[in-house]
């Protein structure tokens, strides 16, 4: 029966055990009694409520705390082994595959470089299929147990009624690729596991505002800096978070080739793989048959020679690391990076005017603190100054495997928007519920 806002009694009882379930997942352990104020639910409604959560296995107690004058107030916890999600990262020197409990405590992971052959469709497809079976293997979990599989990906993601997730990433070669088809069509998953597939500066965007740095703000930029550059925006209207195509943003017009194919885009000056490419022009020297990862460590100590460490040539003429000088090519082509970081970054700032912008992904973290002031000087120096004085520049606090944590969110979100039951069955038309039930999320 329905009521007058179209809801139903069970629409009431899941919105009860999301609400529930949510508060104890970011702010538990708490007792009934405190459960109550924070959920808005009158006590006869957080009674029933928790013992269906603990009939199905989801809660569990934590212990007691001493109430005024009465008894002891026991403590109730989500219970960690009661689902399981995977997240998988589509990165750019490597497929990550990390199976972690309901808590997101990572349980077992599995990693698949990624060689000459690179973004080759089957390639990818394989990869994540044999890494899902790796992670269940390495604890024995039953995939009918999975709750889901996140998977984040590099492009364009949209969501079809006829072949599902379907990804258009230009940069790595893939035009309208059905890959939640693919994946199905050879899935080692019973079919009522679902695949959750989005931009993977998304899921990273999604684990820093749940998990990271964004906690607590309405309006944040999350930036993923790799071979590429992309973006998370999230603002009151996108809570759950929109994949903006930042890296293709024009800095220069007739300016340098994108690996997209167009001219003058942000990612051609600012990507890890142009950073080393120019690096290479000016007459730098990376090391030889090094991915972008091993070559950007031996940009950094060129540009940066650390204490006690001697660059290359200097060994040779006898120079220790205290008399060596940086080498300003290397250091020159990183300077120029941060100024067009700092003004890409400038972008975002006037046209969204976020409390935060927090910079993550491999390149992000590996030049990390001794990279981000020359960027947050540029970024404040090309912005407006009533939005500028507004907003914190950071370094995301989550580390390398923010993505596979951000699409194991992806699941969760969905298991959340369902009140803590079961996946169903994949539906024949499009319809990704999780995208809105990442919009009732709690942390904020």
């Amino acid at each position: 029966m329905a009521g007058r806002n179209g809801r139903t009694v069970r629409d009431l009882r899941r919105a009860n055990r999301t609400a529930v379930l949510q508060r104890l997942y970011f702010d538990g352990p708490l007792s009934r009694f405190e459960l109550g104020p924070v959920t808005g639910l009158s006590s006869g409604s957080i009674s029933n409520v928790v013992a269906d959560l603990v009939a199905d296995g989801l809660l569990e107690e934590a212990g007691s705390v001493e109430s005024d004058g009465g008894r002891p107030r026991t403590l109730l916890r989500v219970a960690p082994g009661s689902g399981h999600m995977i997240g998988v990262d589509v990165g750019e020197t490597r497929v990550r595959i990390e199976l972690f409990d309901l808590t997101l405590t990572e349980l077992a992971r599995a990693e698949r470089p990624l060689t000459d052959q690179g973004y080759e469709v089957e390639v990818i497809v394989g990869h994540i299929r044999d890494g899902i079976a790796e992670v269940l293997a390495q604890v024995g979990l039953a995939p009918e147990r999975l709750l889901g599989v996140g998977i984040g990906v590099p492009g364009i993601v949209e969501h079809t009624p006829e072949r599902g997730a379907v990804v258009h990433g230009q940069t790595i070669g893939w035009d309208a690729v059905p890959l939640e088809e693919l994946l199905r069509a050879g899935s080692p998953l019973p079919h009522d596991v679902r695949y959750f597939i989005d931009n993977g500066a998304q899921t990273l965007g999604q684990a820093e505002m749940w998990f990271g740095g964004g906690r607590g703000a309405r309006n944040a930029v999350v930036v993923l800096f790799g071979s590429g550059v992309g973006a998370c925006l999230v603002t009151p209207e996108v809570e759950h978070g929109r994949a903006v195509e930042w890296g293709h943003l024009t800095v220069r017009v007739r300016g340098r080739r994108c690996r997209c194919g167009a001219l003058g885009c942000l990612e051609a000056y600012a990507g890890a793989e142009s950073l080393l490419q120019r690096w290479r022009e000016e007459g730098g020297r990376p090391p030889e048959e090094a991915d972008e990862e091993t070559a950007l460590t031996a940009m950094l100590a060129a540009a940066y020679p650390a204490e006690g460490t001697t660059t290359e040539g200097a060994e040779a003429e006898g120079t220790t690391a205290e008399g060596t000088t940086a080498d300003p090519i290397a250091l020159a082509v990183l300077e120029e990076t941060a100024e067009y970081l700092g003004a890409g970054l400038s972008d975002l700032i006037n046209l969204f005017q976020p409390e935060r912008i927090l910079i993550g992904g491999w390149a992000g973290l590996q030049l990390g603190a001794r990279f981000l002031p020359a960027v947050r000087r540029h970024a404040m120096s090309y912005a407006l100054r009533h939005p500028a004085q507004k907003v914190t520049v950071e370094l995301g606090r989550l580390g390398p495997d923010a993505v596979t944590v951000g699409a194991a969110i992806l699941p969760l979100a969905d298991f959340f928007g369902r009140g803590g039951r079961r996946p169903e069955p994949a539906p024949e038309g499009p319809a990704p519920a999780w995208r809105t039930a990442l919009e009732e999320r709690a942390p904020h």
